[in-house]
């Protein structure tokens, strides 16, 4: 048989259709982009609640839509975000004290927002209030720790989401909810991954519920930044504190170098942080005016390259590529193969 007849058939991408395949894909990524830049007709003059505007994103989203014409009720959690506000945006911005772990904070914040929009409704509720203390291996903690997180990045915005709805679903608006690429992967201990991981199941659930009402849900996955919350010196406090604390048996376990290890690792992690919080707040703003808004939002390099592919993979690759970056136990080194 001759090596003309054992030849398979001609690649597509290298023969004659390859030109068709080619204007195929630069057509339905032309209709993408075009889908993706048309933005809502009348958006300015639309009300908007945010959630967490003290600093960092909230306060960044706050200042960017009040300065292209939404009107803004930005809630923070002390006076001096307030106040720093009123200084730096439009009488249009209106604040508010808001407490998302207090029930009664919740619904004053409410009755609040329901007197300011009227009959208009609420267009968007971006909520975006979280921390991230404490941090570190889980049995390190206790369950208080758990639901100190819980409290403000799942259960308050759960809380705050539901206060609102009759008015987002009045203005047939949207809800923005701020996750992390720790709901995706989760790369730490603690209940900050936990909450994370429920607000993504809580935002798709409500997406779907919502659909009827023409209401859309987008959930926004910042990689890292450097925001009030990620403030390196607080989680070291918090880790030697926590250390401190632990039962002798524990400390052994680990090794008397582990927790300086751990600190050095989180110190290295932060330092790398991103400092545009635009990158953030430019998908915030996105899923409040477009007229398509995403589902998800990749927000930060390190999210589109690392976390969100790394998400994909099997988890024991995951748990392979994680265990490598994170400092060597004592205990380790007793355990027989």
């Amino acid at each position: 048989m001759s090596s003309d007849n054992a030849a398979g058939p001609p690649c597509c991408l290298c023969g004659p259709t390859c030109p068709l395949v080619l204007v195929a894909v630069l057509g339905v990524w032309a209709a993408w982009y075009w889908r993706d830049k048309r933005r809502v007709a009348g958006a300015t003059g639309r009300w908007v609640l945010i959630t967490g505007c003290d600093s960092g994103f909230g306060r960044a989203l706050a200042r960017r839509l009040d300065a292209v014409g939404l009107r803004v009720v930005a809630a923070c959690l002390g006076p001096a975000g307030e106040e720093e506000l009123r200084r730096s945006c439009s009488s249009r911005l209106v604040t508010l004290r808001l407490d998302v772990t207090d029930p009664e904070s919740v619904r004053a914040a409410a009755r609040r927002v329901r007197q300011e929009v009227g009959e208009q409704g609420l267009w968007g509720l971006v909520n975006n209030a979280g921390r991230i203390i404490p941090i570190g291996p889980n049995d390190w903690m206790t369950t208080d720790d758990y639901r100190r997180v819980l409290d403000v990045n799942l259960l308050g915005m759960v809380d705050v989401t539901l206060q609102m709805l009759p008015l987002v679903k009045q203005a047939r608006g949207r809800v923005v909810n701020v996750a992390s690429i720790a709901g995706r992967v989760s790369i730490v201990g603690g209940g900050y991954c936990i909450s994370k991981f429920g607000v993504e199941a809580f935002s798709d659930t409500l997406r779907r519920d919502m659909r009827a009402f023409g209401v859309k849900v987008s959930i926004v996955e910042p990689g890292g930044f450097r925001t009030g919350i990620t403030d390196i010196a607080a989680i070291e406090e918090d880790l030697r504190k926590r250390w401190a604390q632990l039962p002798s048996v524990t400390k052994e376990d680990y090794g008397s170098d582990y927790l300086d290890k751990y600190i050095w690792l989180q110190t290295s992690k932060m330092t790398g942080l991103c400092d545009n919080l635009s990158k953030v707040t430019w998908c915030m703003e996105h899923a409040l005016v477009a007229t398509h808004p995403r589902t998800r939002y990749g927000a930060g390099w390190d999210a589109k390259i690392l976390f969100i592919p790394l998400s994909y993979l099997p988890t024991f690759i995951v748990d392979f590529l994680l265990a490598m970056t994170m400092p060597r136990l004592a205990v380790a080194t007793k355990v027989t193969p």
